[in-house]
């Protein structure tokens, strides 16, 4: 099992640091530097910067948000980011939320599954190389009667295929997802629950597609926190910091009746809780909604206490099928997430996975 590291959002304050956690990275040996976007900072900016400033490691986008760019655009995006970083770029897509999509880029989020499949193979035929025709539900190129003509990307990427991964949580985008693409980028992987709630359903897309979950990549970002007493007594303290984050995501990434994560956490069980924090959540009550994310949830979907206890951990997610083990280092100093960076090498390598 391979390690990577996630950025989140670019712009909170935090860049100078961000860039250094991605330099200890390189120089640790972690395999990909993930960045996200959603209203704020665009993730291709951030990862050719970091591109630029690293040596070996991989840049992937987790995710490109798909309302926002024509497919075209993103195969062009790829090819750059690709050519430019000496063969390092992953391509990470996802359709976001119908808030962002409708309210942020005027984009009506509707048959999303379909959408995927549609941008998805524009975006490959457009990285062969060959000129680009297309005709489908969602994009027809070129468009019929006008002056339009099929045209072909100029730009080489480096290498003649550019993984391309998918941010899924339902059973039937990871199903998809795992019939049309290299890899899945997950969230709130609970490894007691990864079976049931992802990779049955990745496996089963794989099937369909003729293929095995072989040369397949499992990605699940999970936040690292690290005893700073290198002890396990701490572990509830350290979960505490994680429930504005929960709760962000299982109460209001969203609306209520359409929260991905709030229905995920369902799926592992918690429906009664994340029916509650949804409403604590959504009536302004982002504090009583923290409280009320229960421990084992947190501590079901990081990586906290001791090293031994998070090798422990990593062990059983590479068990579960986890192939690329993503980490976004907790800290509020440069120092604390470098040393979570640190930790997590060490963890793997006690792990016996490294």
């Amino acid at each position: 099992m391979k390690l990577g590291i996630n950025l989140g959002y670019w712009g909170a304050g935090m860049d100078a640091d961000n860039l250094a956690v991605a330099q200890e990275a390189d120089r640790l040996g972690y395999a990909v530097c993930w960045a996200a976007e959603a209203y704020g900072s665009d993730a291709a900016t951030v990862l050719t910067w970091v591109a630029a400033h690293t040596e070996r490691i991989d840049v992937g986008s987790a995710i490109f948000q798909i309302p926002a760019r024509q497919p075209a655009m993103t195969a062009m995006t790829a090819a750059t980011l690709d050519s430019l970083s000496g063969g390092r770029f992953r391509l990470g897509l996802g359709v976001s939320g119908p808030q962002v999509s409708e309210g942020w880029y005027g984009v009506k989020f509707d048959k999303p599954l379909a959408r995927t499949r549609e941008y998805v193979e524009i975006v490959r035929k457009a990285m062969t190389r060959e000129r680009l025709t297309h005709e489908g539900e969602h994009w027809t190129l070129p468009l019929p009667g006008g002056p339009g003509k099929p045209i072909k990307l100029t730009v080489h990427p480096q290498r003649e295929h550019i993984p391309l991964y998918i941010a899924a949580i339902g059973p039937k985008n990871l199903e998809q997802t795992g019939e049309i693409a290299d890899g899945a980028l997950l969230i709130f992987p609970s490894v007691e629950h990864l079976e049931e709630t992802a990779i049955r359903h990745l496996r089963a897309g794989r099937e369909k597609a003729g293929l095995t979950m072989d040369g397949f990549d499992v990605a699940p970002t999970l936040p690292i926190a690290v005893s700073p007493d290198g002890s396990d007594r701490d572990v509830s303290a350290l979960a505490d910091q994680f429930r504005p984050y929960t709760a962000l995501y299982v109460g209001g990434m969203g609306s209520r009746k359409q929260n991905f994560y709030n229905q995920l956490a369902q799926r592992m069980g918690y429906e009664k809780e994340a029916a509650e924090i949804q409403d604590k959540y959504l009536s302004g009550d982002k504090e009583g909604a923290a409280s009320a994310v229960p421990q084992q949830l947190i501590d079901q979907t990081t990586l906290l206490g001791s090293v031994d206890r998070i090798a422990e951990r990593m062990r059983a997610y590479a068990a579960a099928g986890v192939t690329t083990l993503t980490l976004a280092p907790a800290g509020f100093t440069l120092d604390e997430r470098v040393a979570s960076l640190r930790a997590g090498i060490d963890a793997l390598e006690r792990a016996g996975l490294a």
